[in-house]
C-alpha cells in the first residue's frame, strides 16, 4: 500500500455536494498525524507550499506560547496538563483556513482532539503511517530531544497503543518507502487537490 492512500471507513466531513457536483464546503485545512519520524514536519511545509497555504507545527506553537520546550512542560506540569494545553492549542489552530497543521505524535490520544479533527467540516485528517523500524532509523541521534527513543519497550508500547487511533484518520498513507515529495503527492491525491 506504499503511497496509495487508504481511506478509513469514516468519510471525510468535507461538506455536501451541490447540483453542479461541487463541494458546498471545500477543503480548507489538512491536518497531519502520525508517530514520530513519520515526516509530519518535513512534509507539512511542502504540502502547504504546493497549495499556497500556511503551515503550522502544533508543537512549535505550544512552545512559543509557553516560552519553554515541550519536555520542560511535561516535567513541570505532567502529561495530563500538557495534553489539555495541546488540545486547546489544536482547537484554536484548526479553526484556520488554508492551513496545513502538523500534530505532535501523542496529540491523537486525547479524545477531544480526535473528535474535533474527525468531525470538523472542511478538514482532512491524514495519518502518515510508518513502521517502528522506520521511526528508529529516522530519529537516530535525536535521543537528547526524544528520550523515549532510549526506552525500546515503552516506545513499542506507545506505538502499538497509538496505531489504531492514527488509523481512525480520514486517510492513512504508508510512507516508509516514499520520498518527501512522494508523500506530498499522496497527500494531495487523498485530498483531491492534485
Amino acid at each position: 500500500m506504499h503511497g496509495t492512500p487508504r481511506t478509513s471507513s469514516r468519510a471525510a466531513p468535507l461538506g455536501q455536494i451541490d447540483s453542479n457536483g461541487k463541494p458546498t464546503h471545500p477543503l480548507r485545512r489538512i491536518v497531519l498525524t502520525g508517530f514520530m519520524g513519520s515526516g509530519k514536519t518535513t512534509v507539512g511545509p511542502l504540502v502547504a507550499a504546493r497549495l499556497g497555504w500556511s503551515f503550522v507545527d502544533a508543537d512549535d506553537a505550544i512552545e512559543a506560547e509557553a516560552g519553554c520546550t515541550i519536555a520542560e512542560l511535561f516535567g513541570r506540569h505532567g502529561e495530563a496538563a500538557f495534553r489539555e494545553r495541546e488540545q486547546e492549542t489544536i482547537a484554536r489552530l484548526a479553526a484556520g483556513d488554508a492551513l496545513v497543521l502538523a500534530l505532535g505524535g501523542g496529540a491523537i490520544e486525547h479524545p477531544g482532539t480526535r473528535s474535533l479533527l474527525l468531525g470538523a467540516e472542511c478538514t482532512l485528517l491524514v495519518h502518515l503511517e510508518v513502521e517502528l523500524a522506520t521511526t528508529l532509523a529516522r530519529c537516530a541521534g535525536t535521543e537528547h530531544t526524544r528520550p523515549i527513543l532510549a526506552d525500546q519497550v515503552n516506545l513499542e508500547g506507545r506505538y502499538r497503543r497509538r496505531l489504531p487511533l492514527y488509523r481512525a484518520a480520514h486517510v492513512s498513507i504508508s510512507v516508509d518507502s516514499l520520498t518527501p515529495e512522494g508523500v506530498v503527492d499522496s497527500v494531495l491525491r487523498a485530498a483531491g487537490l492534485s
